[in-house]
C-alpha cells in the first residue's frame, strides 16, 4: 500500500519537469519597469543638486571646491533605488538602468563621481528653484554646499557665496559617534 502511494507521488513530482532556472548560467527575463541602479550622463548634468535635495538615503553628495567648480558624489552602497533622482532631474540627466547584480568588494566600484564647472548666475550667484516641496527641502541647502565627500557625510552648511573657510571646516567634520 505504501509502496503504492510512493510511485504515484514520484510520478507526480516527475510529470511538470523542471521549473526551477540554472540562475547563474541562465539570466532571468528583467521585468520592463524595474528601477536599478542610476546612471548619470555627465554631459547633460548642468549641477543643479536637485538629486542631493531629494534623495532620501542622502547616498548623493554635493560639494563646491571653488566658485566655479562643483564636485558630486554618488554612493551606491547607500541607495535604495527609489528612483527619486530620476524624477526630479530637470534635464534628464539621470535614467535608472536595468542592473541589479551590482555586489562587489569595492565601495569605489559603485561610487560615481562628477566634477562639473559651474557657471554663476549674474542676478543671483547660483539659484535652482526646486519644482517640488517637501521635508526634505526645509533643509534649505541652496547656494554653495560644502559636504564631506571623503566621510561621505551631509554637512548642513552653505554660503550665498563661496567661502574657503567653511571649505576648510568641512574637510575636518567627524560623523557623530555613539561610542563616545
Amino acid at each position: 500500500m505504501w509502496l503504492t502511494s510512493k510511485i504515484k507521488q514520484l510520478l507526480m513530482v516527475m510529470k511538470p519537469g523542471v521549473v526551477t532556472l540554472n540562475y547563474p548560467a541562465e539570466r532571468p527575463p528583467v521585468p520592463k519597469n524595474l528601477r536599478g541602479q542610476p546612471v548619470w550622463d555627465h554631459q547633460k548634468c548642468i549641477g543643479c543638486g536637485g538629486c542631493s535635495d531629494h534623495c532620501p538615503s542622502r547616498c548623493i553628495l554635493t560639494r563646491d571646491v571653488c566658485q566655479e567648480l562643483r564636485v558630486m558624489l554618488y554612493d551606491g552602497s547607500r541607495c535604495t533605488y527609489c528612483g527619486r533622482c530620476a524624477d526630479i532631474c530637470p534635464e534628464g540627466a539621470i535614467t535608472m538602468s536595468n542592473s541589479f547584480e551590482i555586489a562587489c568588494d569595492d565601495k569605489d566600484d559603485i561610487t560615481t563621481r562628477l566634477e562639473l564647472f559651474m557657471m554663476t548666475c549674474q542676478r543671483c550667484g547660483r539659484c535652482y528653484e526646486m519644482e517640488k516641496s517637501n521635508a526634505i527641502d526645509r533643509i534649505n541647502l541652496k547656494g554653495f554646499r560644502y559636504d564631506n565627500l571623503e566621510q561621505r557625510a551631509l554637512v548642513r552648511t552653505t554660503s550665498e557665496t563661496f567661502s574657503p573657510e567653511l571649505l576648510k571646516e568641512s574637510d575636518n567634520y567627524k560623523r557623530p559617534s555613539d561610542k563616545e
